[in-house]
């Protein structure tokens, strides 16, 4: 059956409507940075680039890297901005934009997020790298789809219960990373646990300005979280949404994150701007290597 006009939408030229990306525009191999203005700083170190385009918040930039074909998109802030650019990038592969039909033949594409975050542990320092392991959804968001397949509940359940976590928000879903993408980028002086997406930066990780919270005491209880050595490293805005999608599109994520704050200590980097183009040549090498 076809898709939809109303469910698969096409810009005028046959692009995918947000991204503005024909499947030739696109890599196996891509990178995702949450700042458009973050696109060229990785597309700095290619040695050609073939196409560039903008949407939007959405840009994205192909070309090589020592040899390696590879594709990077900025996706903005946020779990809904995730929603839009990965089903949209699936499309790009695994549908026939001509017929709207699904292929019989799936891609693979191989998804690694370049971002920043904040550190929930005091032994993790600024300017260190982490690699999310696994990512726990506190936002929603991946609940609009059918999840059991990819759930963790011996760990979800954990988290409820130490965290006392209320009702009436969403259910904390667990999802674990693309192990051969973990393999490729893991190293001696990369630190590893579990990322906790939140749906929001301010109230929704916990920091107060003039609006009381929910529950004034949940970070302090996600922090001291710790089940089969499995703890909650660090907070940010993207990556349970990556490695949810990824798994039940059937694509490989890992998400390696810029440790420029610690929230245990109350420590911000002096020079964010070098840990995260330290992050981006190390995460480059790794993926040619």
């Amino acid at each position: 059956m076809n898709i939809q006009n109303s469910e698969l939408i096409l810009n005028p030229d046959g692009s995918i409507y947000h991204l503005n990306l024909r499947p030739e525009h696109l890599a196996n191999d891509i990178i995702f940075v949450g700042d458009q203005y973050r696109v060229d700083k990785v597309s700095q170190h290619f040695d050609t680039i073939e196409f560039t385009t903008q949407k939007r918040e959405f840009k994205t930039t192909t070309g090589t890297y020592k040899g390696k074909r590879l594709t990077v998109v900025s996706t903005g802030i946020g779990p809904d901005n995730i929603d839009i650019v990965l089903n949209e990038l699936d499309a790009l592969v695994n549908i026939d934009l001509k017929t709207r039909k699904i292929k019989e033949t799936h891609t693979q594409l191989n998804i690694t997020r370049i971002g920043t975050s904040g550190s929930l542990q005091a032994d993790i320092p600024v300017n260190s790298f982490l690699l999310s392991s696994h990512a726990i959804d506190l936002n929603g968001m991946l609940l609009s789809y059918q999840t059991a397949e990819i759930a963790h509940p011996e760990i979800e359940q954990a988290f409820i219960a130490q965290t006392n976590w209320s009702t009436k928000k969403s259910y904390p879903l667990v999802v674990s990373n693309g192990k051969s993408l973990e393999d490729k980028l893991m190293s001696g002086i990369v630190f590893k646990g579990i990322t906790a997406t939140a749906g929001g930066f301010y109230g929704p990780q916990g920091r107060i300005l003039r609006l009381p919270l929910q529950d004034g005491d949940l970070n302090r209880k996600i922090d001291s979280f710790n089940h089969n050595e499995n703890r909650i490293t660090n907070l940010e805005m993207e990556t349970s949404a990556i490695y949810g999608l990824s798994k039940l599109l059937g694509h490989n994520a890992a998400s390696m994150n810029a440790i420029i704050a610690n929230r245990a200590n109350g420590t911000f980097s002096e020079d964010p701007g070098k840990v995260v183009a330290d992050l981006i040549t190390y995460t480059l090498d790794k993926l040619v290597g």
